[in-house]
């Protein structure tokens, strides 16, 4: 304890009152005290392995961040499937690009299987994609960056419309527009399974502007992510939304990289990059 205090500079008395405090705080003793001093405790030793792990998490980030974002080069191999791009890829891009401009990024976009092989192939360094779609789960790490619910989107005249939510059945037997996207129908096909329902006439289109064109104009309705939704067609025609009735899981949008090897800077860089950008939506 006398060598604490003069390490620290303060007085025996704030250092025992600061430990009375920590343990109080653990709800665990730290120190075994007795005539000839202080030793550790097993929650001791263990407290302090963790506060030695911390220590070296902060020096590594000084040291990380003593090197400025914009000198480090490399280039960022980036997969991403179709629906992705155009709702999440372009706003995360740019942030990576900002910070990293000197970062040569190649854009590669396929259907899901296609991107899964190129990861596990060392091809691509990180992949965006649905992820809760992910198959080989044994070789590819993930984590989500959004988490959209799903909406009815409605025509402003359909009966609908007057309800505060819309479940399956109220769709059962409606015109329903689908978009033709591999991604989207693995999603949506075991909502209307589980809920033992059918839509009536169905409309396919690869196309989520044909989508929103086809519903603000009366054609029929449609189920998709919240993510997709904009309240005006192309044409200028408002489309309304209501929630689904049925508690269905979010559609989960994120990232992924083969997991076992060790990242490059710029794929470790976005990496970060993308859970920034999940905390500030």
């Amino acid at each position: 304890m006398a060598g604490a205090t003069v390490m620290l500079n303060i007085s025996q008395s704030a250092v025992t009152e600061a430990i009375k405090t920590l343990e109080a705080d653990l709800g665990a003793i730290l120190f075994e005290r007795h005539a000839r001093g202080m030793v550790l405790t097993h929650a001791g030793h263990q407290f302090l392995r963790h506060a030695h792990q911390i220590l070296e998490s902060v020096r590594e980030a000084k040291q990380a961040l003593s090197v400025r974002p914009d000198a480090l080069a490399g280039s960022l191999n980036i997969g991403v499937t179709p629906l992705v791009t155009g709702y999440f890829l372009p706003a995360l891009l740019d942030r990576y690009q900002r910070v990293f401009p000197k970062v040569s990024v190649n854009v590669v976009e396929d259907e899901r299987p296609h991107i899964e092989h190129l990861l596990v192939n060392g091809e691509l360094d990180v992949a965006l994609l649905i992820v809760s779609q992910i198959e080989n789960r044994q070789a590819l790490n993930s984590y989500a960056v959004i988490q959209s619910n799903w909406r009815v989107w409605l025509p402003v005249s359909h009966r609908l419309c007057a309800q505060e939510t819309v479940a399956f059945a109220d769709l059962e037997g409606e015109r329903v527009i689908t978009a033709k996207l591999e991604e989207l129908e693995v999603a949506t096909r075991p909502l209307w399974d589980d809920a033992r329902r059918q839509p009536g006439q169905v409309i396919r289109t690869a196309s989520i502007e044909a989508v929103r064109s086809l519903v603000a104009n009366g054609a029929g309705a449609t189920i998709l992510p919240d993510v997709l939704f904009r309240p005006w067609s192309l044409e200028g025609e408002r489309i309304e939304w209501r929630p689904l009735r049925e508690n269905v899981p979010a559609l989960e949008i994120g990232v992924a990289w083969r997991g076992g090897l060790k990242r490059s800077e710029p794929t470790e860089n976005f990496l970060v990059i993308a859970q920034e950008y999940a905390r500030m939506r």
